[in-house]
């Protein structure tokens, strides 16, 4: 069985873990609903989506924030391709705040804002190993939708700053799949977005019946 088709075999209800500092992918067919949970509080999940079909289709903060005329997405929100198609909804939110502005972190992030000599590859290097069985190149990973993540913009100067997640033990966002989809999903790897621990991410997928 090909690493796709692992992922691919996801149980409806059953809930799967992403260790500390790690990724995974699967794929959702029309109408699942994707479950991402913080298990234990602050934790940051980084989300792709790609349709399944045509993987240059694939999820555009550009758009989304675009049409939504705001930068913090919740309940009822639709999350945009890039090209003008709603791939994601979100159907449950207990934390109301995420972020859709800043890339994946990677090695390049650790080693420019952080320093680090011998940088982890972070969430980029993550999703691009998952998504490599799908054939999804990592040049094609764009701007992720950041669960949990709590990123603030100074209205007067446009500076952002990362705060802690407001996302406590439990906390929970539901996305339900407009289209057959991959999915790349990940425990974010950055000290900062994470109030300086690596925690797990948790996932359930709900089935169409």
């Amino acid at each position: 069985m090909s690493a796709a088709d692992t992922h691919a075999s996801c149980n409806s209800g059953t809930r799967h873990e992403i260790p500390p500092r790690s990724g995974t992918a699967f794929t959702l067919a029309k109408g699942d609903r994707l479950t991402v949970i913080d298990p234990r509080g602050e934790q940051v999940a980084d989300l792709l989506a790609f349709r399944r079909g045509d993987l240059d289709e694939v999820i555009s903060s550009g758009r989304t924030l675009d049409y939504a005329s705001r930068i913090y997405l919740t309940t009822g929100d639709p999350i945009y391709s890039n090209r003008s198609n709603v791939l994601l909804r979100i159907v449950e939110d207990t934390v109301g705040r995420h972020d859709f502005l800043l890339t994946p972190c990677s090695a390049d992030t650790f080693r420019i804002i952080y320093g680090d000599e011998h940088p982890h590859r972070g969430c980029f290097g993550n999703l691009a190993a998952a998504l490599a069985p799908y054939g999804i190149a990592p040049d094609r990973i764009p701007v992720a939708f950041n669960v949990f993540m709590n990123v603030t913009v100074d209205g007067e100067t446009g500076a952002l700053k990362v705060e802690p997640p407001l996302s406590r033990a439990g906390d929970r966002v539901t996305f339900e799949a407009e289209t057959d989809l991959v999915i790349g999903l990940t425990a974010c790897s950055a000290l900062q977005s994470n109030n300086g621990s690596f925690k797990p991410i948790a996932y359930e997928i709900t089935r169409a019946a």
